[in-house]
């Protein structure tokens, strides 16, 4: 259903100016994309990228990356489905710019290609040293570093950059269109209701968006890709298919990682029973509380519940409802507690059959909650869930986040493996810094090095204002050769450490600390 303009199917390349060669085994240029995203090296290292917990660290057999990957590719084709067999929304879909089944496939499955060693955890460590130690305005980001790789990084063949992806993959990949602080101008975070994931964190103020799809180096590509939308979405807003990603990433993570922790004994029938319950129980006495009320009462039982809702009125006021989200908790109630989590998971054939049962139901019900609308909330894309779908997903996510993720035994591992990840970001660099070894650096880290000085040398010529935070001025002189130089490090650093897989990041730490008298391997081929 997409227009045949060249420009939502070229694959020119901006910089380059020139058509790469095809050799590609589908027809169709977005069949192709979903092809190029799954052959690529980066898409087959995400089986051993942590989905919430490293495999490798804890010996359960969980989701990883890739995995979480292709599920979500499978409900983005099944909702992409949904829609373009639905005749009252064809027309709606053309005026937006589109929905094609193979480009939502290809930006689910090229989604998370970005994420680091150990997940958002390392995310978060990448972010922290790229900011503070190299003075990267745009520090780390998963889904800009996705971005990244297929616009510049990823190789396809002689002489090309990135995987030379058609505009419309490009543009659905960009879960959140902007950079972190400056484009598009006025910036959306600055909006009187900021988009989903643009508003600066509360714990780290003056940093820009908490999300974003695209560091300055790449802001070319964005705006290339996003052109064929101009006047048909808002600039800040998601192409369908885009919307069509996310919110199947949102469902996937919701349902799957449930299954995982109910498999592994870590969701305990009991403690999620008792919070729900006790809000479902109290719900009326605890809304009549003040926050400072709620605060002071303790670890009492749907208090932590009771917390969302407030959240979800804050936040979404567009959507939350209480009649809804009482409705989701009897929902995930009678669906997780009392089918899956009541019978603890042994392995059994009735065991992995109650499994199957929960994810297939509760995948279906979602998907069928699928809505298109022409004017969204500025908290929502084109293409978002039902109401009460909605709030059954807030609720699923609730759980997941309130029984694993705030566990104190999760934790005390990722304590370890930021300290793992900082000490490996200082190692590279050191080695970088060190002229006497320049000639004997690994392969990739010198190439990434030399791309990202030549990148913001050509940004600092014609927009240098990217290079710096708002207000300030970008060095001159020596000072400013010296700053350009930090730069361009932290950005192959990180570039080289969020290539590498969990086991990977541990054993090239363990290579350059000698703790290891091993030479030859996949890690060590540098």
């Amino acid at each position: 259903m997409h227009q045949p303009e060249t420009d939502r199917t070229s694959r020119r390349s901006e910089r380059t100016g020139h058509l790469h060669p095809a050799g590609d085994l589908a027809a169709s240029p977005f069949r192709a994309d979903r092809d190029r995203v799954s052959s690529s090296a980066f898409f087959a290292r995400l089986g051993g990228v942590t989905q919430v917990v490293s495999p490798s660290g804890s010996g359960l057999l969980l989701h990883n990356r890739l995995t979480h990957s292709l599920k979500v590719a499978n409900v983005a084709r099944a909702l992409a489905e949904r829609l373009s067999a639905s005749s009252r929304d064809v027309e709606l879909l053309e005026r937006l710019g589109g929905c094609d089944v193979d480009v939502v496939e290809a930006a689910a499955l090229g989604h998370d290609l970005g994420h680091p060693p150990f997940g958002h955890l390392g995310e978060s460590v990448l972010d922290r040293l790229a900011r503070q130690r190299f003075d990267l305005p745009d520090g780390f980001e998963g889904n800009a570093q996705s971005f990244r790789i297929v616009s510049r990084i990823d190789v396809r063949g002689v002489g090309a950059e990135g995987l030379d992806l058609t505009a419309a993959v490009r543009a659905a990949l960009l879960k959140y269109p902007w950079t972190r602080l400056s484009r598009p101008h006025p910036h959306p975070r600055d909006m009187p209701s900021p988009p989903r994931g643009a508003s600066e964190p509360e714990d780290a103020p003056g940093t820009g968006s908490a999300k974003f799809s695209c560091y300055v180096t790449e802001l070319g590509d964005m705006r290339d890709c996003r052109a064929a939308f101009a006047g048909r979405i808002a600039d800040w807003q998601q192409t369908v298919e885009a919307s069509i990603m996310d919110t199947a990433d949102d469902i996937a993570y919701a349902i799957h990682d449930l299954e995982d922790f109910h498999r592994v004994g870590i969701l305990q029938h009991t403690t999620v029973s008792q919070e729900l319950t006790a809000w479902l129980g109290q719900f009326t006495e605890l809304a009549t509380l003040t926050d400072a009320e709620l605060a002071g009462a303790g670890p009492r039982q749907g208090r932590s519940l009771e917390w969302l809702r407030r959240r979800l009125h804050a936040k979404d006021s567009w959507i939350a409802d209480d009649e809804a989200f009482v409705s989701a908790v009897k929902k995930v109630v009678a669906n997780l507690v009392t089918k899956l989590l009541e019978v603890p998971f042994d392995r059994s054939k009735q065991a992995e059959q109650s499994v199957a049962a929960f994810s297939g139901e509760w995948t279906q019900r979602l998907v069928e909650g699928i809505e298109l609308h022409e004017h969204p909330t500025t908290r929502s894309g084109h293409v978002a869930l039902a109401v009460d779908q909605w709030h059954e997903v807030q609720v699923l996510k609730f759980v997941h986040r309130h029984f694993v993720l705030q566990r104190p035994d999760l934790a005390l591992h990722q304590r370890g493996q930021d300290r793992l990840l900082s000490k490996l970001v200082e190692a590279l660099d050191n080695w970088l810094i060190d002229r006497s070894e320049s000639a004997r650096l690994p392969h990739r880290l010198r190439d990434l090095f030399d791309g990202a000085r030549a990148e913001f040398e050509e940004l600092r010529a014609q927009e240098p204002e990217l290079l710096v935070r708002p207000g300030e001025a970008l060095p001159t002189g020596s000072e400013g050769e010296q700053h350009l130089e930090r730069m361009a490090r932290g950005r192959a650093v990180v570039d080289f450490i969020a290539s590498l897989t969990d086991d990977q990041a541990a054993a090239l730490l363990e290579a350059l600390s000698g703790r290891t008298t091993q030479l030859w391997s996949d890690t060590f081929v540098l």
